[in-house]
Order: structure tokens, then sequence, then C-alpha cells
């Protein structure tokens, strides 16, 4: 295996890691945002408060968009990674 084929199936990888995880992460973001307001607003400090209902959010995003990401990850396998093995 030369340099650029290393490389050129490091970058996609890293890109097919960003494309599964961006629907988790950012809806945790706004989560947080949206906690954080709702706590600063009343002035409620519980820790509770904080992680249940990101929890749920990220739950759901993943239950919805769990799809999509076994088949980003799928293609990424059979077209990518299983014609370097079986070729080398």
């Amino acid at each position: 295996m030369d340099d650029t084929l290393f490389y050129d199936t490091l970058r996609q990888g890293l890109w097919v890691a960003t494309l599964v995880s961006m629907p988790i992460l950012s809806v945790a973001l706004i989560a947080g945002l949206v906690v954080g307001l709702f706590q600063a607003l009343t002035s409620i400090q519980e820790m509770t408060l904080t992680f249940v209902p990101k929890l749920a959010a990220i739950v759901g995003v993943f239950w919805i968009t769990m799809g999509f990401m076994t088949e980003t990850l799928v293609s990424y396998f059979q077209n990518t990674l299983i014609p370097i093995i079986a070729g080398g």
C-alpha cells in the first residue's frame, strides 16, 4: 500500500466519521444550549435537568438516524476497505 492510498483512505474514513457523528453532536449542542438557557432564566441548578433532556434528545436522534449511519458505514466498508483488503 502506497502513501497516497493510505492517506486517501484515512481522509475518507475521517469524513465518514464526521458525517455519522454530526446529527448526534448537533442535537446534543442544541439541547445543551436550550437547557442551559432555561436554567439561567429560572435559576434552577439541578444536575438531572442537564443530563436527562440531552440524553433523551441524543437517543431519539440516534434512533431516527440509525439507518443513515449504518448505510454510510457499510457503504464505506464495502466500497473502500474491502477492495483494498482483497487487492493487497
